[in-house]
């Protein structure tokens, strides 16, 4: 019971270091650095080897939390592999594949053993210990980061044939590593502890490797029975994280049991266990949308608490001796990258450029790679975690290079559809309306009223138009760059969409990557198709929905609704740019405003900030205010001038 009390202590004391973590990580993530990078720093700075707010024999006790991480970051690795996803790519995928594994595997390999004389604790270990070495090293430098890469390619918004390869190649790698590893990992133990090679070795070990892809596909129809089950997401998560957990326990029972009751050892990796079983569930179940929604969400707590708790088990004098070393190593991984990908981008029959920087995608390391050594650390106990300290220091150094590399090599490609820098406010209001109809006539002279600049672009031939004199009404022959830039799209600081929701995504798209417009609104048509604009930033307007909304906004509020909506005589609201540096910094109760004028809200970084007195503006804010037509004015004046 003692022993469950100490265990309890030590899980609140890591979950404080947690808090620690999260936050301070945000500070790296401002200066550009991963926020893994910043989940490590913290556990070095709390560990036992500087400020010491935990202790070294606490570490062993908050194990199990690793190997409930270490099976979800498995599990996460198994569904970035969905097949139908890479099917048209599948013979670069599979040629850039081999040409990796092998060039880095094998080269890596033999570097490490020669460079073992300089490694301080290989120098007096036998040939043996160090190919054993060599070869967990090496396959360890295979691995990659599939969350990373996602990262990457979610900020770029990448999209082709070199980012698809480059992500199905990530993937691929990290579910081979898995095996690789399990196969080296046993032939290092079987060196390691002095037992003769025979064909009894390999039969074991094909039978370990059976066993872990027949363990991971009854976990995953496991899986599905939970995701299958009628309960609450949270329970479902837990089960889940449970029985990757149980697979650890499980697979360190079966090691003691033929260890103690056999004359070998079975060792069935619960890695190789947990990435088959994700595997299975992404490609095979009909949960797997759900499936990825859980690990979506629950990744942000496992990878602050694995990473942090691998910094706390990282020794800072080992780091001191060994930095050169690990250095050194970076590059030997950064030279057999290269020369892997590029043999693997020839087998492939890839352009030449793809083979110049087919490399650049493939050099962040993360979970995987930290987890690997972490359960090196774990089994060999004499050199485990000096081992694990050199390699973190060569992740940690993968993870500041590897994602601006894989940025660039983006944009050089010509795959990233980022969105353009917004245009400087030009003093006047424009909008710019795509589509003809009733509806877009009536907004045009509303904004009209407003003394906004308004054009209504139109695909309709002019001689199907009924003349209008008080609009300005542009007919244009298509919905590309030059009809926008006849339209004169940069100008405009709002863009209307109440097109088809095809037409309306086209020119959402193009707006978004060439004019950075500020806003852009879309009227749906169906719903479906919700998160394809959400995700370019777009303001959108469902009807069916936005007239519920606005008559249950009527029933609870009807005085401040008909007052947002200008329905109130001599009143109005207008959202209005922070422009003037004078005004930068200074508190709404210090600024000289209209009597008549209620600051409602600001919008800052696309943040909603609720106001109040002590409220410092900030250039760049966008205010909501609420007031009379000459004040509101006068405010304009004042913060856009």
């Amino acid at each position: 019971m003692e022993e469950y009390k100490q265990i309890l202590i030590y899980v609140l004391g890591f979950v404080w270091i947690l808090f620690a973590s999260d936050y301070f990580a945000k500070f790296f993530k401002k200066i550009r650095l991963p926020l893994i990078t910043g989940f490590l720093f913290t556990g070095i700075v709390c560990g036992p080897h500087l400020l010491g707010l935990i202790e070294s024999e606490a570490l062993k006790d908050l194990g199990f939390i690793n190997d409930i991480s270490l099976a979800f970051i498995a599990f996460a690795a198994g569904s970035e592999l969905f097949l139908k996803d890479v099917r048209s790519r599948i013979n670069s995928i599979v040629w850039n594949t081999v040409g990796q594994l092998v060039v880095t595997f094998t080269a890596a390999s033999v570097i490490v053993y020669l460079l073992g004389d300089y490694i301080p604790f290989m120098q007096n270990m036998t040939t043996g210990s160090k190919i054993a070495v060599a070869i967990l090293a090496a396959t360890i430098f295979v691995a990659r980061s599939p969350s990373s890469a996602i990262a990457v390619i979610s900020e770029m918004r990448a999209k082709g044939p070199f980012t698809q390869t480059a992500m199905g190649v990530t993937v691929l790698i990290d579910v081979l590593v898995i095996v690789l590893f399990a196969i080296c990992f046993s032939v290092a133990v079987t060196i390691i502890s002095g037992v003769a090679f025979s064909m009894s070795i390999f039969i074991i070990l094909l039978l370990e490797l059976l066993l872990a892809v027949g363990a991971g596909y009854v976990l995953g129809k496991l899986i599905s029975v939970i995701l299958a089950l009628r309960l609450k997401l949270i329970v479902k998560t837990i089960l889940i994280l449970s029985a990757g957990y149980g697979v650890f326990l499980l697979s360190h029972y079966v090691q003691e049991y033929s260890a103690t009751h056999l004359q070998f050892e079975i060792h069935v990796e619960p890695l190789l266990i947990c990435i088959i079983a994700g595997f299975s569930v992404t490609n095979y179940s009909k949960n797997r949308l759900e499936f990825r929604k859980i690990l979506h969400d629950t990744g942000p707590v496992i990878y602050v608490a694995f990473f942090t708790l691998t910094g706390l088990m990282l020794s800072i004098d080992v780091l001191a001796e060994v930095w050169l070393i690990a250095l050194v190593l970076f590059f030997v991984r950064l030279i057999t990258l290269i020369i892997g990908a590029y043999s693997g981008a020839i087998l492939a029959g890839d352009p030449a450029i793809c083979r110049r920087i087919g490399w650049m995608p493939y050099v962040t390391q993360a979970g995987v790679g930290l987890g690997l050594a972490t359960k090196v650390a774990g089994e060999f106990s004499v050199w485990g975690a000096e081992f694990a300290t050199i390699i973190i220091a060569v992740i940690v150094l993968n993870q500041f290079v590897g994602p601006p590399l894989f940025k660039w090599a983006i944009s050089y490609k010509g795959e990233a559809h980022v969105r353009a820098e917004t245009p400087v406010f030009d003093g006047s209001h424009d909008a710019i309306i795509f589509g003809l109809e009733d509806q877009s006539m009536a907004l045009a002279r509303q904004l009209h009223k407003h003394d906004w600049g308004v054009k209504i672009a139109s695909l309709k031939k002019q001689d199907e138009v009924p003349q209008v004199m008080d609009l300005a009404i542009e007919f244009i022959p298509g919905l590309d760059m030059s009809a926008l830039k006849m339209l004169e799209c940069s100008k405009a600081e709002t863009i209307v969409l109440m097109l088809s929701d095809e037409e309306n995504f086209r020119i959402c798209e193009l707006v978004y990557e060439n004019f950075g417009t500020r806003e852009i609104i879309v009227r749906l048509n169906h719903r479906e198709n919700f998160n394809r604009f959400h995700e370019l930033g777009a303001i959108i307007v469902e009807p069916a929905t936005a007239m519920v909304g606005l008559l249950d906004h009527f029933v609870r509020a009807p005085i401040a609704t008909s007052l947002l909506l200008g329905m109130e005589k001599g009143q109005d609201t207008e959202d209005i740019e922070v422009l003037d540096k004078d005004i930068h910094g200074i508190a709404l109760r210090d600024l000289r405003l209209p009597t008549d004028i209620l600051i409602l809200s600001v919008k800052r970084k696309g943040h909603m900030i609720v106001t109040h007195g002590y409220t410092r503006l900030r250039l760049g804010d966008i205010i909501t205010a609420v007031g009379s037509a000459e004040s509101l004015e006068e405010l304009r004046l004042k913060f856009e001038i």
